[in-house]
């Protein structure tokens, strides 16, 4: 039975799933989640006529249930439930269950239908991972302990599959990217509606180590610039003072001398690489005359900018 065909002045919020129910099935889609290996089953929208039973059954994998409109039953184990519009249950690994709509009054269903595998231990951790490890194993960790009763969907994880579906229907860039984001929000969704536990702290950075980041790579940017202490420290939002303290215990040394390493760095590569003149390199890199280059050159590297180019210039040897 259709949507059109329902009486009812509301308008069906999956009507556009009704178009092609199993759309979404027909894709492979797997993807890595922390250490978990995931593979969709099912992603789709299924609907019971009037008194339509699914006997007993169960299965290895996790199914997500959720009623999006119509009522019945549901035996989970031993133990029967109502289903009304806006409830949600999972049927997990080896739970035995039975399905059931009204005897007058037909049932929808959007199901999501899943395997998740354990994956081996990795050598190396992917940048960024360490967190996202964390959230999967908590997710999926209380997955496996939820009860099994339904519960009334009141983080809208059922708004998930028309996100995936019209991602897949408008042939949107990133389409797998949207349907794995949502597959993990349906998770993260149902886990959160039976545990309303506060979320633990996240992880926060270490401030001064972040700051230091911020305002190396904002004079590695700008280093040809006429940067002082008071543009930097403004740039990363501290007082000169405190910035000049964080690069003394970051690097050893002051910002100053930090600025003019960076300087150094390029100028060495540029006499070693380029053909310019002292003159047009000194002025390039943020100092005010060849001369003063000279001497900082001499001072920090006990030779000159000239001598330098003709031990390194690869030019030279050609």
């Amino acid at each position: 039975m259709n949507g059109q065909s329902r009486i009812g002045a509301r308008p069906y919020p999956f009507e556009l799933m009704l178009e092609n129910p199993t759309a979404l099935d027909r894709l492979e889609v797997e993807f890595k989640w922390g250490r978990y290996g995931i593979r969709m089953l099912n992603f789709h929208h299924t609907s019971f006529a009037p008194g339509r039973i699914v006997h007993f059954h169960k299965h290895s994998d996790f199914e997500f249930h959720f009623i999006p409109r119509g009522k019945g039953k549901v035996i989970l184990g031993s133990e029967p439930y109502s289903l009304q519009e806006g409830q949600m249950y999972l049927t997990g690994p080896g739970l035995l269950h039975y399905q059931e709509a009204d005897a007058f009054e037909a049932m929808d269903e959007l199901c999501l239908h899943i395997d998740i595998q354990k994956l081996e231990a990795e050598e190396t951790e992917e940048w960024g991972a360490r967190w996202e490890q964390a959230e999967a194993e908590a997710c999926i960790g209380r997955l496996e302990q939820l009860p099994p009763r339904p519960m009334a969907d009141k983080y809208k994880a059922m708004e998930c599959f028309m996100t995936a579906y019209r991602a897949w229907y408008e042939n949107q860039p990133g389409v797998l990217t949207v349907i794995k984001q949502s597959i993990i929000q349906v998770l993260l969704r149902m886990t959160r509606a039976y545990d309303d536990t506060p979320q633990r702290d996240l992880p926060s950075r270490d401030m001064k180590n972040y700051r230091y980041q911020l305002a190396s790579q904002f004079i590695k940017d700008n280093y040809m610039a006429p940067l002082t202490l008071e543009v930097v420290a403004e740039r990363v939002q501290v007082s000169p003072r405190q910035l000049q303290r964080i690069f003394r215990e970051q690097t050893g040394g002051t910002f100053s001398e930090y600025i003019e390493h960076v300087r150094l760095a390029q100028i060495c590569k540029e006499l070693a690489e380029s053909e310019l003149t002292i003159d047009q390199i000194a002025f390039q890199n943020g100092f005010s005359s060849a001369n003063y280059l000279h001497y900082v050159f001499k001072k920090k590297l006990g030779t000159t900018p000239m001598q330098y180019r003709l031990q390194h210039n690869v030019k030279q040897d050609t």
